[in-house]
């Protein structure tokens, strides 16, 4: 019996993740036909129906969703050993895009990719720094990095860095004149350097949290910029309040040139991922690389 469902089972999966019998065709270089009469067939001797059929969209049913869920883990499996073994005979090389923000480069990437790169001289990776949430899949990217709450549920998801926090930093000449607010609240009488969100075009809502207690706060001020090393400079010129993430001030802050306040209202949250469509076709160098960057801590 498993001879006579392998197949149709793969097929199974490719059609569960693209949701789109016609996607899942042109992936695995069959008719759409073709496919729907295997999947049909799969059915029938399964005696379950798996897969919930509209005019605009293919989705599992409860039946197909949790089977599913437990033999596609052990395709990946055997595709990685198949990738391992051919790794063995064949040379490490290739291009690889990826797609990420200014912080989770120097944060998250590079830390990883730069002694991975030295051990893989043959593989070319080119890095788009957009901190717009661009679509990997349109954009001909392999992957891309960012906050796991950022990554769509239909994408894989592979951790690649720790927690981390944003903190409110000034310098000390701003707040011997201005003062030191106490409470969230009170960055709205202080002059804040905005940051302009790409993807929507509004601006970022500075986001706290306490003991549980979540907290938004608009605020205003002369500066807007649309990239963090500008609000860092603008910062230690005593231009005004700005919120970062905490790594990129450490020299800053031990140097005396900033100050973070309201670190109480600064708690950590889950750091970056990179996220990809599909576990399927990895060439050798992206199955190492996403080994190479996955967070081991």
């Amino acid at each position: 019996m498993l001879r006579d469902n392998f197949n149709d089972l793969f097929y199974l999966i490719v059609v569960a993740r693209e949701r789109s019998f016609t996607r899942a065709a042109a992936k695995l270089g069959v008719s759409q036909s073709a496919l729907s009469h295997a999947i049909r067939g799969l059915e029938e001797r399964l005696a379950v129906r798996l897969l919930t059929r509209t005019t605009r969209s293919v989705a599992p049913t409860e039946a197909g969703e949790m089977l599913i869920n437990n033999i596609s883990p052990r395709f990946d499996d055997i595709e990685q050993e198949l990738i391992s073994l051919t790794d063995m005979r064949e040379r490490v090389a290739g291009n690889i895009r990826l797609t990420l923000g200014e912080h989770a480069l120097h944060y998250a990437l590079w830390p990883a990719l730069q002694p991975w790169l030295q051990q893989y001289p043959d593989v070319n990776v080119e890095l788009s720094i957009d901190n717009s949430l661009a679509d990997i899949v349109s954009g001909r990217f392999d992957a891309g990095v960012r906050l796991g709450e950022q990554v769509a549920r239909d994408m894989v998801a592979v951790r690649v860095g720790p927690d981390w926090r944003m903190v409110v930093v000034g310098s000390p000449d701003y707040f011997s004149r201005n003062g030191v607010p106490q409470t969230p609240h009170e960055l709205q009488s202080h002059n804040c350097i905005n940051m302009r969100l790409p993807t929507l075009g509004g601006l970022y809502a500075w986001e706290f949290s306490r003991d549980g207690q979540q907290l938004r706060v608009r605020v205003e001020g002369q500066l807007t910029f649309n990239n963090l090393s500008s609000r860092l400079e603008a910062a230690m010129a005593g231009m005004g309040l700005a919120l970062v993430p905490e790594d990129t001030v450490e020299a800053a802050v031990g140097e005396g040139k900033l100050v973070k306040v309201l670190e109480e209202w600064c708690e950590p949250f889950p750091g970056y991922y990179l996220y990809y469509p599909s576990r399927r076709q990895h060439t050798a160098a992206f199955a190492r690389l996403i080994e190479a960057l996955r967070y081991k801590g």
